[in-house]
């Protein structure tokens, strides 16, 4: 993928910005539609960032493309710039609101606040889920005894991922942990002791995305970070209970 805006301190503001806004489109117009609908919550990638599934009796659904909003059903599609969470909300024709009976919302329910949603920052979020979205296909059809989910981008966290065998693998926007978008490896029992050089965050290990430029780069990562935990495991003595 192509680092589309560079870097410095202006660029890191601009997707900080960027990533929030779209953020907020996620979990107050998107998740709030398809849950209302369907009762679900889980949104997935495609072409130009990222969308609801089809629900409904028209096949309805809302996606996110670069800056703009897009409503499409069997009446026909039409887009819209992101500007406001009222003007989304309205064009959509839905209630706007994270839904705070499932889950508390990471974002803030601002109905005028500009969205500050950058065409640039918003392109290379997409490619970054769509990269992401890739390797963990991949790597998901080489372990099926691992019983991987499908791959859901989870409005709460905001980052696309999946688990198998209880390690978490994913692909996030960015967060107050990690600035640049990133690639990780979760294992729930935490990182393995004794390897810092991989396993260089608190839930386990993160690459960013001036680190992996490809799909075959990206699901490399999550293979090893599978063979990384495997291998401990291996020589961890087993507990006995009595």
């Amino acid at each position: 993928m192509t680092a589309i805006i560079g870097s410095g301190d202006n660029a890191s503001a601009r997707l900080a910005a960027t990533r929030a806004g779209l953020h907020r489109v996620a979990e107050h117009i998107l998740a709030s539609a398809l849950y209302r609908a369907s009762g679900k919550i889980g949104l997935v990638s495609s072409p130009g960032g990222f969308r609801t599934p089809s629900f409904g009796t028209n096949a309805r659904f809302l996606a996110v493309d670069g800056a703009e909003l897009v409503v499409s059903g069997a009446g026909g599609t039409k887009r819209t710039s992101l500007t406001t969470v009222r003007a989304a909300a309205e064009f959509a024709g839905i209630t706007p609101g994270a839904i705070a009976e499932v889950y508390e919302p990471a974002t803030p329910l601002d109905l005028d606040a500009p969205l500050m949603i950058e065409p640039d920052a918003a392109r290379l979020l997409a490619e970054w889920y769509g990269l992401g979205a890739q390797a963990l296909s991949r790597i998901a059809a080489e372990i099926p005894g691992d019983q991987p989910t499908a791959p859901v981008l989870w409005p709460e966290h905001f980052d696309l991922g999946i688990t198998a065998a209880a390690i978490n693998y994913g692909a996030s926007p960015g967060d107050d942990h990690v600035a640049d978008p990133y690639l990780y490896v979760g294992p729930h029992a935490g990182p393995p002791p004794g390897d810092p050089a991989f396993w260089n965050a608190p839930f386990g290990a993160a690459r960013t995305f001036r680190q992996v430029g490809t799909v075959a780069e990206a699901a490399a990562f999550f293979r090893d970070g599978r063979a990384r935990v495997l291998a401990h495991a291996a020589t961890t003595p087993t507990r006995r209970t009595s």
